[in-house]
């Protein structure tokens, strides 16, 4: 079932709001865990692990966010 572009843009919101600090917490739990247990990493692992963890959280949700900044297509024009 296909959301529509109101629908789409509303979860959008809720998931940069909401669902990105809330992966961010625990990503940074995460790899503070894997340090504890470890040690510190190589900065530059460190980076990749970042950049990794960074992407990883939008792969799921390309669908939601394409054409989310654009104008609405459902809207009715005005000419």
């Amino acid at each position: 079932m296909a959301l529509s572009y109101r629908a789409r843009r509303r979860w959008a919101y809720l998931i940069l709001l909401v669902g990105l600090p809330a992966y961010i917490v625990v990503s940074v739990t995460l790899v503070n865990w894997l340090e504890r247990l470890y040690g510190r990493p190589p900065l530059w692992l460190e980076l990749i692990v970042y950049v990794g963890l960074g992407v990883l959280w939008a792969l799921p949700f390309r669908a939601l966010f394409r054409g989310v900044g654009r104008e609405d297509p459902d809207k009715p024009s005005v000419d």
